[in-house]
């Protein structure tokens, strides 16, 4: 990644200034969610929108995700283009059927005559004991629901390019942010949640992945804020004379699958690094989509580090305990080189 600006913002900021440049040079885009607007968002993405642009495009609603995310959808397929937050990911349950059965399949249903340009925006992640009904990822359960792209950004660059490539694309699109990203007050300091973001306008490519870090030995493909932790292994890994190089993957669907075989083929060894759930999720695809791209270039069989399949504890020591972190990717690699 690459800038030219030494402008810095955190992640929260450069999500709520993509928006608010959207919705200045595009009337139809709109902002709606529990809290959005007074509070400008509990996780800042949507600070400063309602001075600016009013309660007519930044609306406030009540506790009901199915009533306002199906009047999204609504507003959508009738030509506005809404981006809609749903708090946290782990209230996906309420309004899954807005969600899958509406806005990722119309497109589909209506044999490809009406649009759904809408963004449904969600906070994941843990590390901060908030328990199992407010920690999970769960993007790999939404990439696994075909009809709507997904993307997670890891850092603020990317943040504000992938936020204005969903708001102007034709697709729903779920993005999906990850707290401990966002460079808030309250969360563990994260040094890498600040970085350089232009001021003008730009876009990132939803499905296409980015080097993070190149390297030589082991490939550590990952996304959201376990991108930070594998650069902070990488680090580490560095100074035992293992050349690691980390793939952010940013989009989940699509999936930059040329990417992860072509690194494969570079360093034969591969490590899946997700926050999500173990089975049926992201490191599993990521390990086939490996096997079947460059399976004869593996000089060991890949490695997970993923969240075991129980819910995220309360108790700190516990959910430090199942949360990958820079030790265990550094263990996971140190395991593959020794194989």
């Amino acid at each position: 990644m690459t800038t030219t600006t030494e402008r810095k913002l955190t992640t929260q900021k450069a999500i709520a200034e993509a928006i608010a440049q959207e919705m200045e040079a595009d009337d139809s885009v709109f902002v709606m969610g529990e809290d959005v607007g007074v509070y400008g968002g509990i996780f800042g993405a949507t600070e400063g929108l309602l001075d600016r642009f009013g309660p007519d495009r930044v609306m406030d609603t009540p506790i009901s995700e199915t009533g306002f995310i199906g009047a999204g959808i609504g507003a959508a397929i009738n030509g506005m283009r809404p981006i809609v937050e749903l708090m946290f990911v782990d209230f996906f349950g309420v309004c899954m059927d807005q969600i899958y059965n509406n806005m990722a399949k119309i497109h589909y249903f209506s044999g490809g005559n009406v649009k759904v340009p809408m963004v449904l925006t969600t906070a994941c992640g843990g590390g901060y004991s908030d328990a199992g009904q407010h920690s999970q990822t769960l993007w790999g359960m939404f990439a696994h629901l075909p009809g709507m792209k997904v993307v997670v950004p890891s850092n603020p660059y990317d943040a504000k390019g992938l936020m204005i490539s969903a708001i102007r694309d034709d697709n729903p699109v779920v993005y999906m942010f990850h707290k401990g990203v966002l460079g808030l007050g309250w969360m563990t300091p994260n040094p890498r949640a600040i970085g350089p973001v232009p001021e003008e306008p730009y876009t990132v490519p939803i499905g296409k992945a980015a080097v993070a870090r190149e390297g030589s030995d082991v490939t550590v493909v990952t996304v959201g804020l376990t991108v930070h932790r594998a650069l902070d292994a990488a680090e580490t890994l560095a100074d035992k004379g293992i050349s690691a190089e980390v793939i952010d993957l940013r989009s989940l669907v699509p999936l930059d699958r040329e990417a992860i075989v072509e690194s494969v083929k570079k360093t034969h060894r591969l490590l899946v690094v997700d926050e999500d759930y173990r089975s049926f999720g992201m490191t599993g695809e990521v390990v086939a989509t490996a096997v079947e791209g460059a399976f004869d270039y593996l000089d060991a069989p890949p490695l997970r580090v993923a969240v075991p399949d129980v819910p995220i504890p309360y108790s700190r020591p516990l959910e430090q305990f199942v949360l990958p972190d820079a030790d265990k990717i550094v263990a996971g690699v140190e395991t593959l080189m020794a194989g």
